[in-house]
């Protein structure tokens, strides 16, 4: 009974975390913030089985981009756009600073979106709309799944293997609390997550982890580690890679 309770309030502090779902978790601590890491990609799973119920609907009663732009719609909805904002934060902050780590960060936290986040932020939108449209057109909906749920856990992935830009903040206190073992609990229910597509769409994985890391990587090296910001980013970027991928290999639900 212990046990399931952990594990529920590890998946409710995700889903608290990562969406705007409203779910009641009673003085969430550090240790709850690190399990919670585990249960990303069954948050990302939600996610996924609300756009394909979206996408479903949306292609039998609207034009294929119009039903694209509904699944894309839902997903900043339920998420509140925290991801979004990411992308505009972290490209603002990159392209404003100049290389300027201190500089950077301060445009990082600044609410205001500058041209190179807005620039970014419509590059964004406007690809996972129109990938979204090839796959309702080839049926190919079970990409809508397979993109948040990966996502989520390319999120943890960063979190768990690279240092933290700041020394405050959410993101850091779930940082200090990451371990080896929530990333590996965490790859197991993404798996765990995908096998109803029949297959781990291992081509769409090796994308997203190569631009992810990649990502990481060159904005590690200019901040001296990641922040909130970045997670954020590194999921929509990631989402995005799955989708165009997904337009190229399809992947279909097994029946």
């Amino acid at each position: 009974m212990r046990l399931a309770m952990r594990v529920f309030r590890a998946f409710a502090t995700a889903l608290s975390f990562l969406t705007r779902i409203p779910v009641s978790v009673r003085a969430v601590t550090p240790d709850d913030l690190g399990r919670s890491l585990a249960c990303f990609p069954l948050v990302g799973a939600l996610l996924g089985l609300l756009a394909v119920g979206c996408a479903t609907l949306a292609r039998h009663t609207v034009s294929y981009l119009l039903g694209s732009l509904a699944v894309v719609a839902l997903s900043a909805l339920v998420t509140g756009g925290l991801h979004l904002d990411g992308v505009a934060d972290l490209f603002d902050g990159l392209g404003g600073a100049r290389g300027d780590r201190t500089r950077a960060l301060a445009i990082m936290r600044d609410s205001r979106i500058g041209a190179h986040g807005a620039t970014a932020l419509t590059l964004t939108l406007l690809g996972k709309t129109f990938a979204g449209a090839e796959l309702l057109q080839s049926n190919s909906l079970a990409v809508f799944f397979a993109a948040p749920v990966i996502a989520r856990f390319s999120a943890v992935l960063l979190i768990v293997w690279f240092p933290y830009a700041r020394s405050a903040g959410l993101g850091f206190a779930m940082h200090q609390r990451a371990r080896v073992l929530h990333l590996l609990l965490a790859g197991v229910l993404m798996a765990a997550c995908l096998a109803p597509l029949g297959a781990i769409p291992s081509f769409q994985l090796t994308a997203a982890g190569i631009v992810v890391l990649l990502l990481a990587a060159a904005v590690s090296r200019t901040l001296g580690g990641l922040t909130g910001d970045v997670y954020g980013a590194a999921i929509e970027l990631c989402e995005l890679t799955v989708l165009v991928i997904g337009t190229i290999v399809r992947v279909k639900i097994v029946r």
